[in-house]
């Protein structure tokens, strides 16, 4: 077992998947020489070289382009957004033509695009967004946002052995901030599976990203006050565990659907239709979502504070719910 940071267990995740598959590579913008802007792909331009470590040009959608192409060669292209906020300029390329590929004539397209989300930095409304729901819309792509070291090393082996397209939201907040001891032998953790973070009998925290670590955090506090909480995290978006998820509201019978994306459109009210549609008859409460509110990031670290969902948020909204 070694003891690694978030950022750690995916830069260990790409540069495992880069010597086993001499397809798979590497681009993007200061992925190179400078390591990238958060220092995921550091040293890999020494150890693997240009041909396979690429830095380019400032432009997401010649980034993503060019990956395509490459992977529908027979490449295994990791492509990074330096900031996931600007996948936005890529969207064309993603939704109408990697997205589609495999149903209009049977093509995989197996990229994987790595997207920095989430705030807590201080990043202001360019640099802090979840863009996951823009993607989530589109079918013939595959979402994943994973909360832990262990599932984002997993789960980034997963995504570039995967022969279709896949958008994986890493959070910028965790990068620095979680360490965990991982297994020294090699593991994958497979796309569309949630997993209980914490195993509770009174209410069901629905949560992915960083917010499962606010919901971890709250069911600690609330245990004291004898409010027995499960934190499921989804781990993927697309596709959805929605087993896993029905199991657990069937057991608590009360719902909290908790993230870090605005509130309207947001994977909430996706989850809330799911329930109620396929588990209304044990439901003992209303579902409650806990999300940010409809505006852009603030940068003002008082007002972004203000605006992201915290752990005092899930503590009161839990013993209002438990008290309904």
């Amino acid at each position: 077992m070694s003891t690694v940071t978030y950022v750690e267990a995916i830069r260990d995740g790409l540069r495992e998947e880069m010597l086993r598959d001499q397809n798979v590579f590497v681009l993007g913008e200061d992925v190179g020489v400078y390591g990238g802007a958060f220092k995921v792909t550091e040293g890999f331009l020494s150890e693997f070289g240009e041909q396979r470590v690429v830095d380019t040009p400032l432009s997401e959608s010649a980034i993503v382009g060019a990956a395509i192409g490459a992977a529908l060669m027979g490449m295994k292209p990791v492509a990074e957004m330096q900031f996931a906020d600007f996948i936005s300029c890529a969207f064309d390329q993603i939704t109408n033509f990697a997205a589609k590929c495999r149903y209009r004539w049977g093509a995989g397209v197996p990229l994987v695009i790595r997207g920095p989300s989430g705030g807590g930095i201080h990043g202001g409304p360019f640099h802090s967004q979840n863009p996951e729901m823009y993607f989530v819309h589109t079918p013939g792509l595959k979402i994943v946002a994973p909360s832990t070291a262990y599932d984002a090393k997993g789960l980034i082996k997963s995504a570039i052995r995967d022969e279709d397209p896949v958008l994986y939201f890493e959070h910028k907040f965790l990068y620095r901030r979680i360490k965990e001891e991982l297994p020294t032998k090699e593991y994958l953790v497979p796309i569309g599976s949630a997993d209980i973070k914490r195993s509770g009998k009174d209410i069901s925290v629905i949560t992915y990203g960083a917010m499962v670590h606010n919901a971890l955090e709250a069911a600690e506090v609330l245990a004291q006050d004898g409010i027995d909480l499960e934190v499921v995290d989804l781990r993927t978006l697309v596709p959805l565990d929605k087993e896993k998820v029905l199991q657990s509201v069937k057991k608590t019978n009360k719902v909290i659907l908790l993230h870090e994306d605005v509130r309207t459109g947001g994977f909430a009210g996706e989850l809330a239709a799911i329930i109620a549609e396929e588990a209304f008859e044990y439901l003992d409460g209303p579902l409650m979502r806990i999300t940010a509110p409809d505006t852009p990031v603030p940068f003002s670290p008082p007002l972004e504070k203000f605006f992201l969902p915290k752990t005092s948020d899930v503590i009161r909204v839990a013993r209002h719910l438990a008290a309904y």
